[in-house]
């Protein structure tokens, strides 16, 4: 049943009026008041069901609680983006206009929307994903990206990727975020080009959330990215914590600095510099000078897996991986399942490191139609009927996992590479990684089925951890 347009207006105002109310002091008290509000007001089981257990957290003195605490320590405009973009426009209402939508259009929308609105960069990081495309002026004019957000809106998507290239080097871009300040805007930026007028926009925002790249400490971090760069991530890091400005870490695993973040030092640093949340990302052969000589091994990620999961259990920063944690997202989330891509060109690409596309957001404007098309193509409707079918979501990747299977989903359709050599993931390479991919099931297959560690997500029927919403599963962590 969809919300009536009165409970709409009435958690509207709930959350611009008595939300910041109630988190205008950092303690437990206030939180779990607003639990019980939010609570009365939920329209899923699942929802009230994710209040319930934030509640139980806060009488358990959960670390979890701690990074609560951290984030009503932000900029008031921060902490009204957290609860007004993310967890009431993005989570809440934006989940039953999802539905709605997919009720009138027969399409279900996504969760999220990732745009790479250029490919210009000053750095020139070693296997970079986005490496191999042209860094040449920017197609998607600020016109094409506001009709962009505004056409994910209508379909019930507040929450937004902006990836690169830089997304810092292009300007306008701030006026994106301005404009749709009922959005949230992760981005990912490598931290060099904030200077102290783009934090103080960043800080009149609120909505922005910087997700910046390292490769662990100064010595990998500086041997990808560039001699210096570590410092100045540090520095940027400082700005943004002393302007209340909600960032995080994002961290990519090779074989090279896998062992860094098994390190407890590295996620307490991280804390210290601000960070409330973290996001793994395992190296994937797609981009500069492809090769599988820089993918972890199959026991560096059953190790970060561990170590990943450990984190959240013990400090008060969110971290996720986003190829070891497919039960908190009921598998793969590409191909419009959970998200989709815009790159830099107009490209709709099933996810980042799916350098395929059949169509392009341009032409679809061209032709008279809207984004929402680009769900009902056929490389979409292949990626997603091939997906989610390994019963263990600690495999869910069409690219790593079952590379077979974005092979199966190319086939049949006229999807073409968006750069030369985005084939080879599925040719040159792929006997490589599916070699590698047999390792890791031997070690995923055992933590998923005989660990015991995953019994919560095993758990059938708890609205907590198995809800599904369209085609969406629990956006919740644990």
């Amino acid at each position: 049943m969809l919300l009536s347009s009165a409970r709409f207006a009435a958690i509207r105002y709930l959350a611009s009026h008595a939300a910041p109310f109630l988190l205008s002091q950092a303690n437990d008290r206030r939180i779990a008041l607003l639990t019980q509000v939010l609570e009365r007001m939920a329209r899923t089981e699942h929802h009230k069901a994710q209040l319930r257990y934030l509640r139980k957290l806060i009488g358990d003195r959960h670390p979890a609680v701690g990074l609560a605490r951290r984030v009503l320590s932000l900029h008031p405009n921060a902490r009204r983006a957290v609860v007004n973009s993310l967890g009431v426009n993005a989570t809440w209402l934006g989940d039953a206009e999802r539905n709605a939508f997919a009720a009138a259009h027969g399409v279900n929308p996504p969760f999220l929307i990732v745009i790479s609105p250029t490919t210009r960069c000053n750095l020139r990081c070693l296997g970079c994903y986005a490496g191999e495309y042209p860094r040449e002026a920017d197609p998607l004019s600020f016109e094409v990206l506001d009709r962009i957000v505004s056409e994910g809106k209508e379909m019930g998507v507040y929450l937004y990727t902006i990836s690169g290239g830089e997304p810092f080097l292009r300007p306008d871009l701030l006026d994106l975020y301005d404009k749709h300040r009922d959005c949230v805007f992760l981005v990912y930026t490598n931290g060099t080009c904030i200077d102290d007028k783009t934090v103080v926009r960043l800080q009149g925002c609120g909505n922005v959330a910087p997700g910046i790249s390292l490769e662990g400490w100064e010595e990998q971090t500086d041997f990808r990215r560039g001699k210096g760069v570590y410092r100045k991530v540090m520095e940027t890091m400082d700005a943004l914590r002393e302007a209340g400005i909600l960032f995080g870490f994002s961290a990519t695993a090779t074989r090279l600095n896998a062992q860094v973040y098994y390190d407890e030092a590295f996620y307490e640093h991280m804390i210290e510099k601000g960070c409330l949340f973290g996001w793994f990302f395992i190296f994937v052969p797609v981009g500069k000078e492809s090769s599988t000589d820089l993918m972890i091994t199959p026991s560096q990620r059953d190790k970060l897996r561990q170590v990943v999961y450990r984190v959240r259990q013990t400090k008060p920063i969110f971290v996720a991986d986003f190829w070891d944690d497919g039960c908190l997202t009921g598998g793969c989330m590409s191909g419009g399942s959970l998200y989709l891509h815009v790159n830099y060109r107009g490209d709709l690409e099933p996810c980042v490191f799916m350098h395929f596309a059949d169509d392009n957001i341009l032409d679809i404007y061209e032709r008279g139609g809207h984004l929402w098309d680009v769900l009902d193509t056929p490389l979409f409707r292949r990626i997603r009927e091939v997906n989610r079918r390994d019963p263990n979501p600690l495999r869910p990747c069409p690219i790593i996992d079952h590379n077979e299977w974005l092979e199966e989903a190319l086939r049949g359709t006229n999807a073409q590479p968006t750069h030369p050599g985005a084939e080879d993931i599925v040719g040159r390479l792929a006997p490589q990684v599916r070699s590698w991919a047999a390792e890791y099931a031997k070690l995923a297959d055992y933590a998923w089925y005989h660990s015991g560690q995953y019994e919560w997500a095993q758990r059938k029927g708890d609205p907590l951890w198995n809800h599904k919403g369209s085609q969406q599963a629990s956006s919740g962590g644990r």
